[in-house]
């Protein structure tokens, strides 16, 4: 059963792990730059689940952000 036409996703996540670790690490280090123009707060928790694939310690980090965004979601 079909729910529908599958869309292609918006942030595709690559499939070796060298291009995620490069990927991840260069949204977290633009989302530390949020100051700046086009740069924001959104770019840290994508980085994180880029290296949340990979990397335990990262998985941890993910599911906290998660769950402060269903509150935070929740209460508005």
């Amino acid at each position: 059963m079909s729910l529908g036409k599958k869309r292609k996703p918006i942030f595709p996540i690559p499939k070796t792990r060298l291009m995620r670790l490069f990927v991840g690490a260069l949204l977290i280090v633009g989302g530390i730059l949020s100051f700046l123009p086009i740069l924001g707060f959104w770019m840290l928790p994508l980085g994180l689940v880029y290296l949340a694939v990979d990397y335990k310690r990262f998985r941890r980090y993910k599911r906290i952000l998660e769950s402060w965004f269903i509150k935070l979601y929740r209460r508005f």
